[in-house]
């Protein structure tokens, strides 16, 4: 079994890249993505942010508001604190399940916040997917989010330059998906080589 973690900075494409090692027979977690779908769903989960946070975050069918729960925990540090030590273990646990119900399987994770929560000891490599600050800012305003709470956002990340210096391999995402999808194959040819 292989653990490729799969980090770099918001709106630099990890998702795009998790996906090509998929193609290239890898199995997939996204990290964001179980957050959403298992951990804010699940009802302890629910049941803390109900009361820590009322109403404006958590609605009578105990239904998230993501957008909430995100402009809370972004605008101060304690709270952002206080949510990652409630939902992390319960991320973790979902990948050791899944890494020991496939334990002969490649595996690919994304984790965004891979360095600033030293998890490397969870991957056999890092990859550091990378694009210019403006290209990171273009395309989360081309997903809907303000500029000014990309910035936000991105402050509470690692600098990039740091990510790139800590990973064991950087994929530099600013041309074109097709040479984005060769450099993610040499990589994975590189690693299957070795």
């Amino acid at each position: 079994m292989a653990i490729a973690g799969i980090t770099g900075g918001l709106g630099c494409g990890k998702s795009t890249v998790a996906g090509i090692f998929e193609r290239r027979g890898y199995r997939r977690i996204d990290s964001d993505a179980l957050v959403r779908e298992r951990v804010l769903v699940s009802p302890g989960v629910v049941s803390s942010l109900r009361a820590r946070y009322g109403a404006a975050v958590v609605d009578d069918q105990g239904v998230v508001h993501r957008g909430a729960l995100a402009e809370r925990v972004f605008a101060d540090e304690a709270e952002l604190r206080w949510l990652e030590e409630l939902t992390h273990p319960a991320v973790f646990a979902l990948w050791r399940t899944a890494f020991a119900a496939e334990p002969a399987a490649q595996w690919v994770v994304e984790v965004p916040l891979l360095f600033e929560k030293a998890l490397e000891n969870w991957f056999d490599f890092t990859v550091c997917v990378a694009c210019a600050p403006g290209q990171q800012l273009v395309r989360l305003e081309q997903r809907g989010l303000p500029r000014s709470l990309a910035g936000q956002r991105i402050s509470k990340q690692l600098p990039l330059a740091r990510k790139i210096e800590l990973s064991d391999f950087v994929l530099w995402n600013e041309g074109t998906l097709e040479f984005l999808q060769a450099e993610v194959d040499r990589l994975v040819d590189a690693l299957e080589s070795r």
